[in-house]
């Protein structure tokens, strides 16, 4: 299939294991950074000080007030606090909030930031960046934005409640499942792709069924890395534009809405990419990886339908002029209607056709 392709390998440091928080003021020490501004949203605000303390001379100080899509006014705030403390990089703690904030202040200042993962979002692997400003979400790729380090501690996780875990997990799996029939897919991704799949659809039920487990978190913490490597070396698709639509303009849960829409998505674009379809048919093993992933995420009890998110019917029209406003790469090109049908059955929680 792969005659010719490129792939690039993108310049981070990752270190993984339990109780690798502590080797965080060791990365720090090999960026040569000497006053650090530690960035959570208001849940992950007690770790940030454990954090902030474990740099000790090296923590500038604390901003808690990461947001959900990265509200343009939150990293304002941010990098003047980082300005007014002087910081010569940050740390980012928690999940996409938290290291979304911390690219929004790379973009503008040029910052290192080393991001400490506390869900399976993938954000902290990838050049993308995303501001919400006026009720739009705007992202792109900037190598600027990528962490210079990442410190991957399973133990950290232990404390994200189930229905986040599922959530978290199956945004994650969205990453890989676009990267398998991206444009520039190349035999490195793939191998990444069905692999981080093949491991998260298996940590899921393990992290449900024993949520201080550490196998199943450290699993699903690999298969994170893995489907977010993914997202960092291809294109976004029909899938990720939806869900920056749906959560950027009207505010829903960023995870539970890549839950919702991805098996309709799959479902929509397998006929046209055979390939990725075969390889998650056997990272999922079922004939039906749209399928398999709607049932994936009943079984664990996550949300499936728009509906349950609160999106209102009526609106789900501007969804769609927004999706068809920009061109982006995907196995087919839709049209409005075939659009309207998939948001429709999304909005309903039906089985993917």
């Amino acid at each position: 299939m792969w005659s010719d392709f490129s792939y690039e390998a993108l310049p981070m440091r990752v270190t993984f294991g339990p109780g690798r928080l502590a080797a965080l003021p060791e990365e720090a020490g090999r960026l040569g950074l000497r006053r650090l501004l530690v960035l959570s949203g208001p849940v992950q605000e007690e770790l940030a000080h454990r954090v902030a303390g474990l740099l000790g001379a090296r923590a500038a100080g604390v901003f808690a007030g990461a947001r959900m899509h990265v509200p343009a006014a939150t990293a304002r705030a941010a990098r003047e606090r980082a300005a007014e403390l002087g910081a010569d990089g940050c740390v980012a703690v928690g999940g996409g909030s938290a290291i979304g904030l911390g690219k929004a202040v790379a973009r503008d200042t040029g910052l290192p930031v080393i991001a400490v993962p506390t869900t399976y979002s993938g954000s902290e692997m990838t050049p993308v960046w995303g501001l919400t400003e006026d009720g739009v979400k705007r992202t792109g790729r900037d190598p600027a934005v990528l962490p210079r380090s990442v410190v991957y501690d399973p133990e950290l996780t232990l404390g994200l409640p189930v229905p986040m875990s599922v959530g978290s997990g199956i945004n994650a799996l969205a990453h890989a499942v676009e990267g398998l029939y991206a444009p520039d897919c190349s035999p490195v991704v793939a191998l990444m792709a069905e692999e981080g799949v093949r491991l998260m659809a298996g940590a899921l039920p393990r992290v449900a069924a024993d949520p201080a487990g550490p196998e199943g978190r450290g699993r699903a913490l690999r298969a994170a890395w893995l489907c977010g490597a993914v997202l960092g070396a291809t294109t976004m698709s029909l899938h990720h534009k939806l869900c920056h639509v749906l959560g950027g303009t009207f505010d829903l849960p960023h995870a539970e809405v890549h839950t919702v829409v991805l098996p309709h998505v799959l479902a929509y674009n397998a006929p046209a990419a055979p390939t990725a379809a075969g390889a998650l048919a056997r990272a999922l093993g079922s004939d039906s990886a749209a399928t398999a992933l709607w049932e994936l995420g009943r079984t664990l009890g996550a949300p499936s339908s728009l509906a349950a998110l609160g999106m209102d019917a009526g609106r789900l029209p501007e969804v769609v002029d927004q999706v068809l406003a920009v061109p982006y790469a995907n196995p087919r090109v839709p049209t409005r209607e075939e659009l309207t049908g998939l948001l429709g059955r999304a909005q309903r929680g039906d089985r993917p056709e």
